[in-house]
């Protein structure tokens, strides 16, 4: 595609759909709270698993922040129970099939990954009490922290795209329910020690269905994260268009499909699926989390300053293809 092409995204005609971006950025911040809460509540009595411990004192950034501060946890918990109990009773076999097979047949749009930002842009989430961001500044507040803690470049890289995948609200969801929340497993048991409302499943059908139902399901032991279906979102949407379409190492494919995957990283669930591989994938996931959770402040990022620095990293891992000025991405 001639450089000229890229001046203006081209997206499908699902892409001009007018949806209430804000509405689900206000749940997607409740969830994240929600995590953020459960977590320093098992620090406080005892019960903190290594994630959790991880969580606070892994990262050098937030290292004098009162991450406590941020919510109230009944609070938080009272926005998102009516969000889980749709998308625990929605999140099938039959529509995790459904959706991938339209993921895989369809474009949605197509345009850079900075046209991506900035048409993310417009879920610019203005109920938010912890800032008043727009998305491209939040993206951009979590490559900054990233990049202060000295870490890699491909590892800066997922803190400025790694909520990309919210795009598919724009793309023929059906919901903020396969958009956002926690993700977890399809096929097997729901586990109601780590899944956050586990009650919410009654009304889904393959809770009593003869396989999904069953401990380990579709599934075998040991069968490794890769070979598992994950609920559909914007975690597992970006994932396969980084896996195909970048040069991003195994590390950052699974900081952007598994950092909403809580019931594993933070509540120690789904271990049995785990190969040698997840366990490296593991800590890097919990590596990334608080980057993501912790990241925002009032200090504003400045992007005409620092786009020039991101263009260069986005080039490296989204190399352009002959004939282009940037790496157009099929969305």
């Amino acid at each position: 595609m001639a450089p000229m092409a890229l001046d203006s995204p081209n997206f499908s005609e699902d892409s001009t759909n007018h949806r209430d971006g804000l509405a689900l950025e206000e749940t997607s911040d409740a969830i994240d709270k929600v995590n953020l809460l459960k977590a320093s509540m098992r620090v406080k009595n005892g019960t903190a698993t290594q994630a959790d411990v991880d969580i606070y004192t892994a990262s050098q950034f937030d290292a004098e922040k009162d991450k406590t501060q941020f919510r109230q946890y009944d609070d938080a918990c009272d926005r998102v129970k009516d969000f889980y109990r749709e998308q625990h009773t929605k999140q099938t076999v039959a529509y995790n099939l459904r959706a991938r097979e339209d993921f895989r047949n369809n474009t949605r749009g197509e345009m850079t990954i900075w046209q991506a930002m900035e048409k993310l842009n417009t879920l610019i989430d203005e109920s938010d009490p912890d800032t008043s961001l727009s998305q491209i500044e939040h993206l951009l507040q979590s490559a900054e922290a990233i990049r202060r803690d000295g870490k890699p470049a491909w590892f800066q890289l997922v803190g400025l795209i790694h909520d990309l995948g919210k795009l598919l609200f724009f793309f023929g969801s059906e919901g903020q329910w396969d958009v956002v929340g926690d993700t977890f497993p399809i096929g097997c048991r729901f586990d109601a020690n780590s899944i956050i409302y586990p009650g919410t499943f009654t009304a889904n059908p393959d809770a009593t269905h003869e396989v999904f139902s069953s401990e380990h399901g579709i599934y075998a032991p040991g069968c490794g994260l890769d070979n598992v279906m994950l609920s559909w979102g914007h975690d597992e949407y970006l994932y396969l268009i980084c896996r195909d379409q970048s040069t991003l190492p195994a590390e950052a494919l699974a900081m952007i499909r598994y950092h909403s995957f809580y019931p594993w990283h933070s509540a120690g669930g789904y271990r049995w699926m785990m190969n040698e591989k997840d366990e490296g994938m593991l800590k890097a996931v919990r590596a990334f989390n608080p980057y993501d959770l912790y990241s925002k402040s009032d200090e504003l990022p400045r992007a005409e300053e620092l786009k020039a620095y991101y263009m260069g990293l986005i080039n490296e891992f989204f190399p352009p293809r002959e004939g282009e000025g940037e790496r157009v991405i099929r969305w």
